[in-house]
């Protein structure tokens, strides 16, 4: 019952102009200051009703020659208005007994809205309107700015928006945070000339430039966002250095032994990466360093030797996948290339029976196993670690900001080595990750077959089952990933169970296997068992498999409604062939009809197979935060700057390094007007 009123009580505190403004993030001056417009209206001037254009909002006066209920095929209120040029319908499907008051017949109207065709005359449907009266000069006048029209949340109108947003501009503080060497260098307008023209831009103004963001006024804006990106990221990165850690200093000799075992040599760019993490490791201050590469670039054997290193300095190491079946590869890949040189690997999930499980916790608890591999189940409460030295986390874009220091903290002082299989483009990088070392593998380990990618129409299935029949035939495997595990009432798509029973009955021959989330831990190792040891030929499968599978004779992937997905994830179930010495082929079928962004993420995925290429059409068609996962990152998103625009981003670093190292206060100053104190990933 306390629990229910408590509910009720926060609901109702929301429900309040504070709650409704603190859910926009609308608390001091500045915050008022800086909730910029999201488009403008132009009622400066009165558009005639002959002159007005169908599909363009325009802003009316006329007056009201009648105003009827209908209910014709709803209730609703129908005006007809008119001024010296022609008649103009107004229609409100929903409205007030206040509204229809105003509008009776001889009432004079400034009416805003987007005119359509319709018989006879123009019409508006629910325009903006205000009763105009002769006598009253204020009523009557146009104002001098375009109308803006700004980001808000329910319960909230524009009108007490505008009202509240004048305010704080009249008394806030507008001074310059930034030096005006600074500003004159970059060609930049005063903070305050900038802000004010964006709340209130005259008429004269460019509305495309504006609406684009292209103005100077946007400029200045949004350099003022990086700017307080890239101080805030490299105060975390200083404060990070500032922190003590274990000097992890070892001989080399697990390493070598590794390295001389391996059926392959290490390409220079896992080398110099090997490197770059080697010295990190051997600082007293944590690391903190991203391993970043494309599909197949090999990372997995990058982040062993980091954990060999940490076991020869005395330590224990940890790496964590976001799910079952990458963590289950990266433990029988390790297992496979440590057991020689005597090193026992523990494997810990949500899944492992409790008696397993207590064997493994008691094991590592008291330092007898110094490596750990698993899923979110190393950071529960009960996983206590003797020394840990090293928190590995893959894929770190899937964990939240809390997860990942979750692991992290199971050491006191701990590196961290965070990896991902996604290429991040280079101005993402400069943005998003300005508090972390980043290494690059940009290049493939040699006897990579390139894959083959083809785009083929749904109503094209039987010929793809053919050739999946064949190819199984001739000894090889194929995947067949579905967007969707069962039916659903909203997306008609071909799912993972109707596509594994029709090839059942289309393949009799052939075994073939289901794999999706919803199957329990040790039902997914089963299948996915049989796969790599070629018991099964056809998996069929949700994205489970998007990483960290890797079954070099499957050489064909059919990846069911393409359009569907995303362009990393359609590049990452890619690379789960073209692992083996068979010419692999990708063959994304699709539904017509494709909407514009589905057709350009086909384009691009058809036409390369360099994933920094790939991410970077990625970044472009989807935005940084759903690229990256932004909203669980920790990371505060940016509202304003465009990460296109690498000279920008490259001119907020060069200017937060110079003011951290000159003018310490100009940059705190900065961060208070952007952050507000709201630093909550300077621990991350």
């Amino acid at each position: 019952m306390a629990e229910r009123r408590e509910k009720k009580a926060a609901g109702s505190a929301g429900n309040t102009l504070a709650g409704r403004l603190a859910r926009l993030g609308l608390r001091r001056d500045v915050d008022f200051v800086l909730h910029l417009p999201l488009r403008y209206e132009d009622e400066t001037r009165i558009t005639v009703v002959s002159d007005a254009l169908p599909g363009v909002a325009a802003q009316f006066e006329v007056v009201v020659v009648s105003c009827d209920i209908v209910f014709r095929p709803r209730r609703q209120l129908v005006v007809r208005a008119r001024d010296d040029s022609g008649m103009l319908t107004l229609r409100f499907l929903n409205f007030y007994p206040s509204q229809q008051k105003a509008l009776q017949p001889g009432a004079r109207l400034r009416v805003f809205g987007e005119l359509r065709d319709s018989f006879p005359g123009g019409e508006i449907i629910h325009p903006r309107f205000h009763v105009v009266a002769n006598s009253d000069a204020d009523s009557a006048a146009l104002p001098t700015s375009l109308t803006p029209v700004y980001p808000t949340t329910a319960g909230l109108g524009q009108a007490t928006l505008r009202r509240l947003i004048d305010r704080a501009l009249a008394r806030g503080d507008l001074t310059d945070t930034l030096p005006a060497d600074a500003l004159a260098k970059l060609g930049l307008p005063a903070f305050s000339d900038a802000v004010r023209l964006l709340h209130a831009p005259p008429p004269a103004c460019v509305l495309e430039q504006l609406e684009s963001r292209h103005h100077p006024a946007w400029r200045r804006v949004q350099f003022d966002e990086l700017l307080a990106q890239q101080l805030s990221l490299r105060r975390a990165y200083t404060a990070r250095r500032a922190r003590g850690a274990p000097q992890l200093v070892a001989n080399g000799t697990l390493t070598q032994q590794l390295l001389a075992a391996l059926p392959f040599r290490l390409t220079g760019a896992q080398q110099r990466a090997w490197h770059e993490i080697a010295c990190d490791l051997a600082q007293p201050h944590p690391m903190q360093r991203l391993l970043q590469g494309d599909v197949g670039s090999g990372k997995t054997i990058v982040a062993a030797l980091a954990m060999l290193h940490a076991v020869e300095a005395g330590y224990q190491a940890a790496l964590m996948a976001p799910t079952e079946i990458l963590a289950e590869q990266h433990y029988r890949k390790l297992s496979v290339w440590l057991a020689p040189l005597g090193i026992e690997v523990a494997w810990l999930t949500g899944s492992l029976k409790r008696r397993d499980k207590a064997v493994v916790l008691e094991k590592v608890g008291a330092g007898d196993t110094v490596l750990m591999i698993g899923t979110h189940a190393l950071i529960e409460e009960g996983v206590m670690f003797h020394r840990l030295g090293l928190a590995i986390v893959d894929e770190q874009h899937r964990f939240g900001v809390r997860q990942r220091l979750a692991l992290k903290e199971k050491g006191r002082f701990a590196h961290q080595l965070t990896m991902s299989a996604t290429p991040i483009p280079r101005t993402l990088a400069m943005s998003y990750y300005a508090d972390l070392d980043v290494s690059v593998l940009d290049e493939l380990p040699p006897g990579r077959t390139p894959v083959s990618t083809r785009l083929v129409s749904v109503t094209r299935r039987d010929e793809i089952i053919a050739r999946v029949r064949d190819a199984c035939r001739a000894g090889g495997q194929a995947y067949w990933v579905c967007p969707l595990i069962t039916d659903s009432e909203t997306l008609q798509l071909q799912t993972a169970e109707d596509t594994f029973a029709q090839l059942l009955a289309d393949l009799p021959d052939l075994r073939i296997g289901l794999v999706h989330g919803r199957l329990k831990g040790e039902e997914k190792a089963a299948v996915m068992a049989a796969f790599a040891a070629n018991q099964i030929h056809v998996l069929v499968a949700t994205t489970v498999i998007e990483v960290g599978v890797d079954v070099p004779n499957a050489s064909l992937m059919i990846i069911e409604h393409a359009e569907r997905f995303g362009l990393s994830q359609l590049h990452q179930l890619r690379g789960r062939v073209g692992r083996g010495a068979a010419q692999s082929v990708c063959i994304l079928l699709y539904a017509q009809p494709l909407g514009q962004t589905a057709r350009a993420r086909l384009k691009v995925i058809f036409q390369s197979t360099d994933g920094f290429e790939i991410a970077r059409e990625d970044l472009r068609l989807r935005g940084p935060g759903e690229f990256i996962g932004a909203r669980q990152s920790g990371l505060p998103l940016l509202r304003y700057a465009d990460l296109e625009d690498a000279a920008l981003v490259e001119q907020a670093r060069q200017l937060a390094d110079t003011l951290l190292t000159d003018a310490p206060a100009i940059a705190q100053a900065h961060l208070d007007r952007w952050l507000g104190g709201r630093e909550e990933f300077l621990k991350a």
